[in-house]
């Protein structure tokens, strides 16, 4: 496998991470803006898409392999708990 092969290969590994974190975030700023007000849109996204990676992470260290239904609700919860702890600093 060449370096560039290596770099798509992690790229898909991480993108649902940070695309379901960053549609998240947008959600979360939409339906609760009165509530989020003071939260910058990036940090939410940022918080959940580390969650999100180490949610992926954690899922190919516990089930042996990417793809899994058990390890996308992980990856689901490991998105959101970061992002609800986020919202909840004052």
């Amino acid at each position: 496998m060449s370096a560039l092969d290596f770099f798509w290969h992690l790229c898909n590994f991480f993108a649902p991470a940070w695309v379901v974190a960053a549609l998240t975030a947008a959600g979360l700023k939409l339906l609760w803006h009165r509530e989020l007000k003071g939260k910058p849109w990036r940090g939410l996204a940022l918080w959940g898409g580390i969650g999100g990676s180490l949610g992926l992470v954690a899922a190919l260290a516990l089930l042996g392999r990417d793809g899994k239904m058990a390890g996308y609700a992980l990856l689901i919860v490991a998105i959101a708990v970061p992002q609800w702890l986020f919202s909840l600093k004052r």
